[in-house]
């Protein structure tokens, strides 16, 4: 479903050319489960928002459903990404004046939807993510966890074909961080949408169903880095 081909990333700071990603290339399948980890700086985040359309490569091709999405033009990307894409926040970028209901209501504004189709989208959403009787509360009303499912129920409610979350629960405590992976596992069991996350915690890549490491733009062997998988078990071990 995803193709990445070469893909480098430069920028130019003074006389200084920084490199996040160096000639990678990776494939995903429809429907996978897959935790990107590695050091502050390895290109994570920036592969992430280059997937998300964000961002533009240096050079290299990104295929998303056959699709080059690096020769897009910005309304055609902005338009694919509204479509296909669903971002989920560490810091959860929630708007303070609307209530949860609005949040996950404003990326289907940009839809031509009636109003009874975004309120059914809406509601599905928030019921999905365990949050309905939260519908009329502000951010400030809710608590860390309770707002990053707002997030992610706005993150859902287009229906996206990928969803991408940049260290969902870097913010949250460890119960909090808990129950939204295991949202995440449900929902991509039950969507079957393919869910790319970024994460420096390898008891949170283990809710993946695959993770790979990326070492200075480049993806690196686990075996290479001498230790375990997370979505490997040891003896007697159950992952989530």
């Amino acid at each position: 479903m995803i193709e990445c081909r070469n893909l480098t990333r430069e920028y130019v700071r003074g006389d200084n050319t920084i490199r996040p990603l160096d000639d990678l290339s990776l494939s995903v399948e429809q429907g996978t489960f897959l935790a990107l980890m590695g050091p502050s700086g390895s290109g994570k985040t920036t592969l992430l928002n280059l997937i998300a359309g964000i961002d533009r490569p240096s050079s290299g091709a990104l295929m998303v459903q056959d699709e080059d999405i690096t020769q897009l033009s910005r309304r055609r990307l902005a338009a694919w990404r509204s479509s296909h894409v669903g971002y989920v926040f560490q810091l959860y970028n929630l708007v303070p004046v609307l209530t949860a209901y609005e949040n996950v209501e404003l990326p289907l504004l940009l839809h031509p939807l009636s109003r009874a189709e975004r309120h059914r989208r809406v509601s599905s959403a928030l019921d999905l993510v365990g949050i309905a009787d939260r519908h009329d509360h502000y951010p400030r009303q809710l608590s860390g966890g309770q707002e990053q499912r707002v997030a992610i129920a706005r993150a859902i409610v287009t229906n996206p074909t990928i969803i991408l979350a940049d260290e969902p629960t870097g913010d949250l405590d460890r119960p909090a961080a808990t129950a939204v992976m295991q949202l995440f596992q449900a929902l991509h069991r039950e969507l079957n949408r393919t869910l790319i996350m970024v994460t420096h915690d390898p008891t949170t890549a283990g809710y993946a169903d695959r993770t790979l490491h990326l070492e200075k733009g480049r993806l690196v062997p686990i075996e290479a880095l001498g230790v375990q998988s997370p979505n490997e078990p040891t003896s007697g071990e159950v992952v989530p």
